[in-house]
């Protein structure tokens, strides 16, 4: 892609309604539009992020044996009657009807279709377990919708269900879903922690979050310094303040307690037989007689990462992507595109790298080199590869890495080397 071809529209100035940096740079970066509160358009920059944590999400889901399908966004009033939750969800489930005078509600969580999907069907225990996920639109009508697309109305979220013939089955399932998440967040590449969580409205007796570390987190976090304990201090009992953990009760007898803010971006439950009792899904056992299928959920908040990311990894100068979830991998900027014989070497290179399988971005405008680098700093890219006129004809370019802002002279060789080590 040519930079003079894509459409970014950056700014040197914070929206006045952002409080969080990610959602500043979001908007500074030409990677989002607001529309209305809590909902946003996807700019290219930002829609290539989005779909390369998708992709990160769908791969490692399909690696154990999840199966993607695509349910409605609007969903018939009566399935979250049956499940008794069309009451108890609360305001944030947006209810309306259609011109039949037909209850619908716009989808927050997808539990009751796919209990529908599966007692539609003739399946048999053989055929456990199942799961089936989606990555899909979601709706919750936020009564403050604040921080970007953290805490938006509208968002892109990977949610996934497993059914299976008894609780130990269910457990497999679950440790399962568990492991194919700590590979997705392990190849995005961000520090995380998973944590006992309290399972709200969605229910089930086991629970567990994936939190994203992160000072401007709104969950605080207890987690042991000399163990794997981790919990949100909201199942944990505590006087007064949560701050009184800190040095604390590591309920599991090893070590003290650290108090951390975490950004929610995973959520994991064991429903048991909650919505299958109250929806009739069932099927036949070993002995034939039906029974309520065992259910798992699981949740991964895709348009969330894209924010979380950011809060964990920027500077002053703007974003930091991670490699594996950066919109391009290296930026090639011309010095002066003006002169042929630079514009040249440049697409060279780009052609180079690209035909190794880099994404690669080629800065060819014609405007200032401090404008070209201020907005290579905001949006993030994790490599630079700076051509002019005094480096074009030696073979050797200025290669700049993003985070550590470290400097090398290199040939096409050596820079294709190291690009092939972050892959």
């Amino acid at each position: 892609m040519y930079f003079s071809k894509l459409f970014v529209p950056t700014t040197k100035q914070d929206p006045s309604d952002a409080e969080l940096i990610s959602h500043k740079l979001m908007i500074r970066s030409g990677m989002i539009k607001k529309t209305a509160a809590g909902i946003y358009n996807w700019l290219p920059i930002g829609l290539n992020v989005l779909k390369k944590v998708e992709n990160i999400v769908r791969k490692n889901l399909n690696n154990f044996g999840a199966q993607e399908i695509l349910m409605p966004m609007v969903q018939p009033a009566e399935l979250w009657k049956e499940s008794e939750r069309y009451d108890q969800y609360g305001k944030e489930l947006l209810k309306f009807k259609d011109r039949s005078d037909r209850s619908f509600v716009l989808g927050p969580t997808h539990e009751e279709i796919m209990c529908e999907i599966f007692r539609s069907y003739p399946i048999s225990y053989k055929e456990l377990p199942i799961n089936m996920y989606q990555i899909q639109t979601k709706f919750r009508d936020e009564i403050r919708p604040r921080f970007g697309v953290m805490r938006s109305r509208e968002f892109l979220m990977k949610d996934a269900y497993s059914f299976d013939i008894d609780a130990n089955g269910m457990e497999q399932s679950y440790t399962n879903m568990k492991n194919a998440y700590i590979s997705t967040f392990d190849e995005i590449g961000l520090d995380y922690r998973i944590v006992k969580a309290d399972a709200g409205n969605i229910g089930g007796d086991v629970s567990e979050e994936f939190h994203i570390i992160a000072d401007s987190g709104e969950d605080l976090l207890a987690i042991s310094d000399s163990s794997e304990f981790a919990a949100n201090v909201e199942v944990l009992e505590y006087e007064n303040d949560p701050s009184e953990l800190d040095g604390a009760d590591s309920p599991d007898g090893k070590g003290k307690l650290q108090i951390k803010r975490g950004i929610e971006v995973g959520h994991i439950f064991q429903l048991g037989q909650k919505y299958s009792e109250k929806m009739s899904t069932t099927l036949k056992d070993t002995s034939g007689k039906d029974i309520n299928v065992f259910m798992g959920c699981y949740g991964i908040g895709v348009s969330r990462i894209v924010a979380a990311s950011i809060e964990q990894n920027h500077d002053e100068n703007g974003i930091v992507w991670p490699y594996s979830i950066a919109p391009y991998h290296v930026n090639v900027i011309c010095l002066d595109p003006s002169k042929e014989e630079v514009m040249k070497e440049c697409e060279s290179v780009y052609q180079i790298l690209l035909d190794a399988g880099h994404d690669v971005i080629l800065d060819d405008r014609d405007i200032r080199a401090g404008n070209k680098f201020a907005e290579n700093e905001i949006l993030g890219i994790p490599f630079s590869i700076i051509i002019g006129p005094r480096n074009f004809a030696n073979s050797k370019y200025e290669f700049v890495t993003r985070r550590t802002n470290d400097k090398h002279e290199l040939n096409i060789d050596e820079i294709k080397q190291i690009l092939e080590e972050e892959k």
